[in-house]
């Protein structure tokens, strides 16, 4: 099968096109090279660079790299909270504007078969349960509830305590970042390319990835990175709120497994959109990554700082049951093993 990559240099991008490569799939492998995840020096070249293609899906013609080409696997984005309402234009651009683009140039090309890089971010908070309402979203946080370490949100109806609970792909969206907002937006205009062209689109929603490779002193780093390098500046990992808040950190190598499991079976899905939650099905809260993390490195102990930011998503845990049902996926990597690991796994600095 002949796969054209986006955002083949990145961190999930290069595990992908090494699983897929060995699975005796050919992969045409795009990249912008874009500065911010990149580096400076990476803004300008010619358009081959160490067996990459130099594309940028928001100006640069497409319609030549998709001869010949099966399945899209579209990794490129923009990603980090965006957590600055100026940062909006910056995301739409990169993200939706540059997703448009590439759908339209796949209708051109007559591809018809996609598999969508999502986020648990569109999910926002999730969902939680109350004894007394039920179901329900969870109100947003009060900025006096914060400021005297009361981090978890209260029921919307009630005003009473609740508790978090997994979620499955029909969760409404909920964005709460101009990250999240470009996530739900890629996966609207792939749900719209599907019914205009006929087609079909895998959409991934990733939880934490973690792993070897990921960026370390990048815009693209996530909490984890941070934490590592922290301990390697012999600093201790300083982690927001009380370090209760609930993730599911998903290693880097299973969530390629994931994309080359979709990629393979994409064209035998119904016509549209369908969602998997990409997760490792193990909770893990934020203070116990940093305590694995310090741990494994012999670093100092983590620093509950009691800092928080009103817009940090406190609990979001999604259900892997549609993954292993849908595409027969499950996670290999358990948390306490990847993130133990991670503590001197290589990571990129650009």
């Amino acid at each position: 099968m002949r796969i054209l990559l986006t955002g083949a240099a990145g961190f999930i991008g290069t595990h992908i096109a090494l699983q897929a490569r060995e699975r005796g799939h050919e992969v045409v492998a795009l990249d912008a090279f874009l500065p911010q995840a990149h580096g400076p020096s990476s803004g300008s070249g010619s358009t081959e660079q160490d067996g990459f293609v130099r594309l940028d899906l928001r100006r640069d013609r497409l319609d030549e790299v998709l001869e010949g080409v099966d399945v899209v696997c579209h990794q490129a984005a923009m990603v980090g909270n965006g957590v600055d309402a100026q940062d909006l234009p910056d995301y739409a651009e990169h993200n939706d504007v540059g997703t448009a683009h590439l759908l339209a140039a796949m209708a051109r090309a007559g591809i018809r078969d996609l598999v969508l890089a999502s986020s648990m971010v569109v999910y926002g908070d999730g969902r939680y349960m109350c004894p007394a309402d039920g179901d329900v979203p969870p109100a947003v946080r009060r900025e006096e509830d914060l400021a005297v370490g009361r981090f978890d949100p209260r029921c919307p109806v009630c005003d009473g305590a609740i508790a978090w609970r997994e979620i499955a792909e029909d969760t409404a969206f909920w964005p709460r970042t101009s990250y999240a907002a470009s996530k739900v937006a890629q996966e609207h205009y792939a749900g719209a390319w599907c019914t205009l062209e006929g087609a079909r689109t895998i959409a991934l929603r990733y939880h934490n990835v973690y792993g070897p490779g990921m960026p370390a002193d990048t815009p693209y780093a996530g909490v984890a990175a941070i934490f590592r390098s922290a301990i390697a500046r012999g600093e201790s990992p300083r982690v927001f709120e009380d370090g209760r808040q609930v993730r599911d950190f998903v290693h880097v190598s299973d969530v390629a497994r994931a994309n080359v499991l979709a990629i393979e079976q994409v064209a035998t899905h119904p016509d549209g959109l369908t969602p998997y939650n990409v997760a490792s099905g193990h909770t893990f809260t934020i203070g116990q990554m940093a305590e694995v993390l310090a741990g494994a490195a012999g670093g100092r102990a983590p620093v509950l700082t009691g800092d928080y930011r009103r817009f940090d998503v406190r609990h979001v845990v999604a259900s892997p049951q549609a993954a292993k049902v849908g595409l027969g996926f499950t996670a290999e990597v358990r948390p306490e093993d990847g993130l133990a690991a991670l503590a001197t796994d290589p990571l990129r600095t650009r």
